[in-house]
């Protein structure tokens, strides 16, 4: 078979890394792509921006029809992911409950369709909250499965289609007369292009990388407020950066999250920001033949590319 007409299928491919992924395998010259996602209004984006994939909307977390097209597929990436919010029982459905009947469907197919799964690199950080915990028994029913394939632990992402993270921080900025930091601003971060990551996991698929587990994270070291700035020169923002203390900004969000029960930043990713992490730097781009991009680069291709930067998901 040529290797672009193989079947990949992206349970939870309508989200950050699915639509950047997406948007490399059709550069690539890939065909025969799959995307299976319970949100409707990205899956709509998805099928706009790529009109020739298979989009299905699809909740992973119980069985259905959607399950017939593990039948037939040479590669599964599971992306599924729930990030942020304030109910555990949407991390246990969407990380873990998912997971349980992705595994098995993989297992019962004679095939044996090449998996890689996207984990996080929060499974060794110091922060304990919803997303955190799930993840950690997401990838250890991953391993306990005995599916060989690569685990990828990612740091913070970003890049095109972001509507969390970096991507909420930008749109923010331009809305708000000044733009908060809490505390001093100084919570080092290794942000990772999703750009690289989806090379990274098309490596995957091009190489059949082995089983293992693999951090990946960005190389450069940077302090959350200088990510604040460097957004900010990029899409020639003029809002002006103040600090407030800590305690302030912890209270507006918990005030926030009052009035809305999916609000973009939560108590528990304040605390995950100001956890002490410091993640391997490993070298990702000898192992997988990708090139690092560098982070102001890659913020500039994120927010000033013509083809995507003004496509944004929804929560």
């Amino acid at each position: 078979m040529n290797k672009f007409e193989q079947k990949i299928l992206l349970p939870g491919g309508a989200g950050l890394v699915g639509q950047n992924l997406v948007a490399r395998l059709k550069d690539r010259g890939y065909k025969n792509i799959v995307v299976l996602d319970k949100h409707r209004s990205n899956l709509a984006i998805l099928q706009l921006t790529q009109p020739d994939i298979t989009c299905v909307y699809a909740d992973l977390a119980q069985a259905g029809e959607w399950q017939r097209h593990f039948e037939d597929a040479d590669v599964v990436v599971m992306l599924q992911a729930q990030i942020g919010g304030i109910d555990y029982s949407d991390f246990q459905r969407n990380n873990i409950d998912s997971t349980r009947l992705i595994l098995d469907l993989v297992k019962a197919n004679p095939r044996q369709p090449y998996l890689v799964h996207i984990s996080s690199s929060v499974v060794v950080s110091v922060a304990d909250d919803f997303y955190t915990r799930s993840k950690i028994e997401q990838e250890q029913l991953v391993l306990a499965s005995g599916i060989p394939c690569p685990i990828l632990r990612p740091t913070l992402m970003f890049g095109w289609f972001d509507r969390k993270h970096l991507g909420w921080l930008s749109r923010f900025m331009k809305k708000v007369p000044v733009f908060p930091i809490p505390g001093h601003g100084r919570y080092m971060r290794q942000p990772l292009y999703a750009g690289d990551f989806s090379d990274i996991i098309i490596s995957c698929i091009e190489r059949r990388i082995a089983g293992g587990i693999y951090n990946i994270s960005g190389h450069e070291k940077i302090d959350y407020i200088d990510i604040i700035r460097t957004i900010k020169r990029a899409t020639g923002a003029r809002t002006p950066i103040v600090k407030i203390p800590y305690s302030l900004f912890f209270a507006l969000i918990w005030i926030w999250s009052l009035f809305d029960k999916t609000p973009p930043f939560t108590t528990q990713q304040l605390a995950a920001l100001s956890a002490k992490d410091e993640f391997e730097v490993s070298d990702w781009p000898g192992m997988f033949g990708v090139p690092y991009t560098p982070f102001a680069k890659a913020i500039d291709l994120t927010f000033n590319d013509s083809r995507y930067n003004g496509i944004v998901l929804d929560f």
